[in-house]
Order: structure tokens, then C-alpha cells, then sequence
């Protein structure tokens, strides 16, 4: 038997129904748009819109830059990103490109921040001489200038130049008194000019915390 045009148009409704489609608008959402459309342009003309830039400049994350850095607790080498504002580091966290630590950070990572702000953090070099009882705070000019200095004569009076290898005096250039000890901190970049400048200085003792 015929189906009726009736018979005919419910069939297309009651399929429509069953698979709406992804695009449709319904009424009511319609009616959001528009009021929402509306509310907006009337609060546009409500608001002073330089007065409310100005306002966000003291937001919690205005003029803050960051930088990425490494977490120096062990060898591990995990990554960091620290929050500055002004020259005060405001906050660190873990850094989620970091092909180490993928943003994780263990407990003493996470308490880095504490270790920075902390009140018995040393903020300049100290100095103790030989046979004194008590440390002095010094310059960091000038602890770079004793260091540099301390170097320099070492490595003189232990110069050896050359070294006996069967019948034959073979130049070698170390000396032996001297030792590097790189940071895990350190990035890959930081290691190799630490490299060329012990070589340069002479010494072959040159060992990494990663590897103790």
C-alpha cells in the first residue's frame, strides 16, 4: 500500500531528529548570542578603555619576564622557569619543554623558591684566612681577583712542562694540583667552555657532579 505525503514527511522529521545536525542554531541559543552580542557593546561604551589598561598593568602577571634555568639540588639537571619582576624572582616552576623533567619537579625542586628567598641564603662571598677563627664577607670583584690569583701561582710552581716517556722527554703542559668540578646546573653549553678553559689552564683532572 501507498504510503500517504503524510505518512511520507513524518518519516523525514523522525530521521532529521535522529542525526541533528552539528551546525543547527536552536532558538534559545539564538537568543544568548544576541543579548550577549548587545550586553557587550553596551559595556563597551561603559567602560574607559585606557583607564582599564592602565589598570591591569598591576595585575599579579604584568611586567613579568621569565627565564629558564636548571634546578641545582643534585645531578639530575631538571628544568625550571623563574617568574622576575623588577629583579625579584617571584615564583619557579617546573618547565614542560625540558627534555629532562618534562615540567616534574621532586620535593627539593619544588622547594627551590624557599631555598632563594630564605633569610640565611649567603649573598656575598665569604673568606676565611689561614690560622683566623671567623669567615669575612668580601666583593665578589674580589674574590674573583684572589681566585684568579691563587690559580695563577699554583699553577706556576707546579708547572710540569715536559715528562719522561722512554728515552724521551715528550711535552705534556699540566699541572697536577689543580682540579675542575662542574655543577649539574650546568648546561651543555656552560660544560664546554669549562672544558677549553681547564685545557687551556693545563689541568686534566676535570670530573662532573652528574658522574659521582
Amino acid at each position: 500500500m501507498d504510503e500517504s505525503p503524510k505518512d511520507r514527511l513524518d518519516g523525514c522529521e523522525e530521521h532529521s531528529e535522529a542525526r541533528p545536525s552539528s551546525s543547527s542554531v536552536s532558538r534559545r541559543e539564538l537568543l544568548k548570542l544576541t543579548l550577549s552580542g548587545a550586553a557587550g557593546l553596551a559595556l563597551d561604551g561603559l567602560v574607559d578603555v585606557p583607564v582599564m589598561r592602565a589598570a591591569t598593568q598591576e595585575l599579579k602577571l604584568s611586567n613579568v619576564g621569565e627565564f629558564t634555568t636548571s634546578c641545582n639540588f643534585c645531578s639530575c639537571g631538571c628544568g625550571m622557569i623563574a617568574s622576575v619582576r623588577g629583579g625579584k624572582l617571584i615564583s619557579m616552576e617546573g618547565d614542560y619543554d625540558h627534555i629532562v623533567s618534562r615540567g616534574s619537579l621532586c620535593v627539593k625542586g619544588i622547594s627551590m623558591f624557599a631555598t632563594h628567598a630564605s633569610p640565611k641564603r649567603l649573598t656575598k662571598p665569604l673568606y676565611r684566612a689561614p690560622g683566623s677563627d671567623h669567615w669575612e664577607e668580601m666583593e665578589w670583584k674580589d674574590a674573583a681577583e684572589k681566585v684568579a690569583r691563587k690559580i695563577h701561582k699554583i699553577r706556576n710552581e707546579t708547572w710540569v712542562a715536559t715528562q719522561k716517556l722512554g728515552d724521551k722527554d715528550v711535552p705534556v703542559n699540566r699541572t697536577d694540583a689543580i682540579a675542575f668540578l662542574g655543577g649539574a646546573q650546568n648546561t651543555n653549553e656552560e660544560c664546554y667552555i669549562f672544558q677549553k678553559a681547564s685545557r687551556l689552564l693545563g689541568i686534566p683532572w676535570v670530573e662532573h657532579q652528574a658522574r659521582l
